[in-house]
C-alpha cells in the first residue's frame, strides 16, 4: 500500500511538472527529512531512530533536529561544527549514541549531562580544551571517546569520580 501511494505521489508530481530534486524537503516513510539526512528505523524488539548528519559540511546542527525527541542515535561526525553544539541537545532525552567526532568544536555544553540514557559519546578529534563536569551525570554511559583533544586532565578526573565504574574512556 505504501509503495502504491508513493508511486501515485511521484506520478502526480512529475505529471504536474514538478521535479523532486527541486524540493527542499523529502517525505520518506512518514518522516520529513532534509536532503542528505538519513532516518533509519529497524524493527527488532524495538524501534531505533537514527539520524545521520555526517559528512555534510555543517557549521551547526539544524535546529529542527532538537524536536526529534524519540531520536536514539545522532551522528554529526566529520562536519565543521565549531564552538559547542546547541544547548537544545538536552531535548533529545532518548539519545543513546551521540557521535560528534572529527569536527572543530572547542566546547561541550553542560546540557549534555541531561541526556540520562546516553551510553556512547564520541567527542574525538575536535579542539576541546575543557570538559563540563556535567558529563559525570551520565550514569548509563559505557564509552566516552575524547581522544585527539587538548582537554584538562583535572576536568576529566572530576568527571570520572562521578561516572559509574567500568565506563571505557578513550583518551
Amino acid at each position: 500500500m505504501k509503495n502504491l501511494l508513493t508511486i501515485l505521489l511521484l506520478t502526480s508530481l512529475f505529471a504536474g511538472g514538478c521535479n523532486i530534486s527541486e524540493q527542499q524537503k523529502v517525505i520518506s516513510d512518514n518522516n520529513i527529512k532534509t536532503p542528505g539526512t538519513q532516518v533509519t528505523e529497524t524493527h527488532n524488539n524495538s524501534t531505533k531512530n537514527t539520524l545521520d548528519l555526517s559528512n555534510q559540511n555543517l557549521a551547526k546542527i539544524p535546529n529542527d533536529v532538537f524536536n526529534k525527541s524519540n531520536l536514539e542515535e545522532l551522528d554529526a561526525s566529520n562536519n565543521n561544527l565549531t564552538g559547542a553544539i546547541q544547548a537544545e541537545i538536552r531535548h533529545l532525552g532518548n539519545l543513546r549514541i551521540l557521535n560528534l567526532s572529527n569536527n572543530k568544536m572547542t566546547g561541550v555544553p553542560a546540557e549534555i549531562g541531561q541526556l540520562s540514557k546516553l551510553e556512547y559519546l564520541d567527542l574525538s578529534n575536535n579542539q576541546l580544551t575543557g570538559l563540563p563536569n556535567e558529563l559525570g551525570n551520565l550514569q548509563n554511559l559505557k564509552k566516552l571517546d575524547i581522544s585527539g583533544n587538548d582537554y584538562s586532565e583535572q576536568d576529566l578526573n572530576k568527571i570520572i569520580e562521578n561516572l559509574p565504574t567500568g565506563v571505557q574512556i578513550i583518551k
